[in-house]
């Protein structure tokens, strides 16, 4: 998956790197993971979350709000990231001091406009709705 692909459906503020090797989480906006080089295995959801194995080709979208780590990778292993309409997100670990202001954030992220793949016809624009 390319940065180009992503900021063609809005999806802009892109870099390249890894996962972090601890949970994290952001309140302010969503998040996509293209990997585009080697594989890993990723914790998603928190410490109670599922343990999901990715590889070259995989995209992950990922709600504002969710827990993210990365568990182990290939020695080559390197994903493109961004988030909708370029946001900067905030990087949160699990701190109950923060919860409650972060849970607030959360709610009110707003649905993208687009998938960051599939465009505005496809993907999580048929799944993801925004909130009546």
């Amino acid at each position: 998956m390319s940065m180009k692909t992503f900021a063609r459906h809005g999806w802009t503020n892109s870099w390249r790197n890894g996962v972090y090797p601890f949970h994290h989480y952001h309140s302010n906006t969503h998040e996509v993971l293209g990997v585009y080089q080697g594989s890993a295995e990723v914790h998603l959801g928190g410490e109670q979350g599922r343990k999901v194995k990715v590889r070259a080709g995989d995209v992950i979208v990922i709600p504002a709000g969710v827990g993210h780590k990365n568990l182990g990778a290939s020695s080559d292993f390197a994903v493109v990231g961004a988030y909708p309409d370029g946001m900067s997100p905030d990087l949160l670990k699990d701190e109950p001091r923060m919860l409650k202001d972060a849970e607030l954030r959360i709610v009110n992220v707003p649905i993208p406009d687009a998938d960051p793949v599939r465009g505005k016809d496809g993907g999580l624009s048929g799944i993801w709705k925004q909130k009546p």
